[in-house]
């Protein structure tokens, strides 16, 4: 099981990604305008270096758009891949225009992850390219009326055909009944929200035995010097 953080929010980054939970973070512009970032003015040494200090071995960055402008952007990440222990993976959106880009940048030597499906059929598209990641949207299907566990696992059967198969990132999830369900299928790879990330961090009886425990032993302590 490989989980992602998926956050534009320094503080929450900072806070969870230490804890060794993540094998990566993944971020995009409209995280970044939740977060009350402008994409465009990022300083990306100064985010790279802050999530250096984490144990992360990814970071997935979205392009800012789809036009040829966009290969430069890609460009400047490639530069500075070198200076980073964790790697830069470039988010490429599954539309026509973001997947004429990617061969461009797959030859930029820079891993990509083709982003926003919501439908089985992208497995085609992304496994033609031989993208190294999908991210297919599992809450915004089902919202959409779309039956997002059945999209998944077509999808997983794409994937078990090819030699090299595209890995599987689930996104968009919404609980964690979500995950443990899709989990159940065999999915592995799962980006989340740190809210969702702390109701993992958090289960109610877990806490009440953990303070069972604590009181267990202080009340020792307390025999022990008393005697």
């Amino acid at each position: 099981m490989r989980l992602y953080l998926d956050s534009f929010d320094i503080t929450e980054m900072m806070r969870l990604l230490p804890s060794g939970l993540f094998a990566g973070v993944t971020t995009n512009p409209l995280l970044a305008e939740r977060a009350g970032l402008i994409y465009s003015q990022i300083c990306w040494d100064g985010l790279l270096s802050q999530l250096d200090e984490t144990p992360i071995s990814e970071c997935h960055i979205q392009l800012p758009d789809t036009t040829e402008a966009a290969l430069d952007f890609a460009l400047m990440i490639q530069n500075k891949a070198a200076d980073y222990s964790f790697t830069p993976v470039i988010k490429i959106p599954l539309t026509a225009e973001g997947v004429t880009l990617t061969p461009s940048i797959q030859k930029m030597g820079l891993p990509v992850l083709m982003t926003a499906c919501t439908h089985a059929k992208q497995m085609f598209v992304a496994q033609a390219l031989q993208a190294d990641y999908i991210a297919p949207y599992f809450g915004r299907m089902e919202e959409a009326g779309r039956d997002g566990r059945a999209h998944l696992s077509q999808m997983k059967a794409i994937a078990s055909t090819a030699a090299r198969p595209c890995r599987i990132l689930v996104a968009s999830l919404r609980s964690v009944d979500q995950m443990c369900m899709l989990a159940e299928d065999g999915h592995e790879y799962m980006t989340i929200s740190p809210a969702l990330a702390d109701s993992l961090l958090y289960d109610e009886l877990t806490c009440s035995a953990t303070e069972d425990f604590i009181r267990a032993a202080q009340t020792h302590q307390t025999r022990t010097e008393t005697v």
